[in-house]
């Protein structure tokens, strides 16, 4: 019910991020949504990608920090309010969000999030009947090969 998300630390300076984008090209893993956040030092490149595993110990081996979490994918349709109807219904069972992002792929709607409470949330996804995203359907799901 969750994919795995990596979390790369990356100093704010020309260059970084490049570097990490190159491992990437050179492991030949799709990435597939990121999120970088406007931060003065350091910041951390969240990254959903084909491969997450086989990304995670390739960074790892050349030395970047990195770690790797489970988070939470829910497919919405692309209609206005989708996402908030989603959020609603975690916040309802007393669900925290502690971060949060989206993208559209294939015409839906994807909500990527981390909570405060894992159990309480497989619970309500499955109670709601909320579509949710495996890890292994995600590269396929998503077109990449």
């Amino acid at each position: 019910m969750t994919i795995h998300q990596l979390s790369i630390f990356i100093e704010n300076k020309s260059g970084t991020l490049v570097k990490v984008l190159d491992l990437f090209r050179r492991f030949g893993v799709q990435i597939i949504a990121s999120t970088l956040p406007d931060t003065a030092e350091n910041g951390i490149y969240r990254v959903i990608c084909s491969e997450p595993l086989r990304a995670y110990e390739g960074l790892k081996k050349a030395g970047v920090p990195v770690a790797l979490s489970d988070v939470f994918a829910l497919e919405l349709d692309d209609q206005p309010g989708r996402a908030a109807d989603a959020v609603e219904v975690l916040s309802n069972a007393g669900i925290g969000i502690t971060y949060m992002y989206s993208f559209l792929l294939r015409d839906k709607g994807i909500l990527v999030f981390r909570v405060d409470n894992p159990e309480r949330t497989r619970e309500t996804i499955i109670l709601n009947d909320m579509r949710f995203i495996a890890e292994k359907d995600l590269s396929v799901w998503a077109g990449v090969r």
